[in-house]
């Protein structure tokens, strides 16, 4: 990546290292999805932009393997009835955690890995008809957490 780009991003002084090996899917462009429809959601009653799911997941397993965590965040996508975009994931050493998104055309799915900890961090956002509550359980089935919050947030309420 070139310094120019890295500058944009905000990561100008950030040296990248060469040797870790990042993982990247690009599915079809969003012009193959976008109508034009503006996919504000109704829930509960609400008008809303979209359904904003905040997970954590607790004494996790597998939270170091990065194409078993490509293929969990594709079976999300695939529940969740959403339309996958690209996935770029990216390992961190010596720890192994994996920081990473999925870009929807309905938004996305990302994930932050704390294997050393067995902790996940997720944020699920999704507008239109994906049902981001569908991810609950690929997750679940994926990573086996002793425990797992997950939060929800209605993102422009009313705009």
């Amino acid at each position: 990546m070139s310094q120019d780009a890295l500058f944009q991003l905000g990561m100008d002084s950030v040296v990248l290292n060469t040797a870790q090996k990042e993982e990247s899917t690009t599915a079809q462009p969003a012009s193959a999805v976008c109508d034009d429809k503006d996919h504000f959601i109704e829930k509960d009653g609400v008008l809303c932009a979209g359904s904003h799911l905040i997970v954590d997941l607790f004494e996790a397993e597998r939270l170091d393997d990065l194409p078993y965590i490509k293929k969990t965040l594709i079976d999300c996508v695939n529940a969740a009835g959403a339309t996958l975009l690209h996935i770029h994931l990216h390992p961190f050493e010596p720890n192994g955690g994996i920081s990473g998104v999925a870009v929807l055309a309905e938004s996305h799915i990302s994930i932050h890995s704390w294997p050393e900890r067995q902790y996940a961090a997720l944020d699920i956002f999704m507008c239109g008809d994906a049902k981001p509550e569908r991810c609950i359980d690929v997750l679940r089935d994926a990573f086996a957490p002793g425990r797992m919050d997950v939060n929800e947030l209605l993102r422009g309420r009313n705009a």
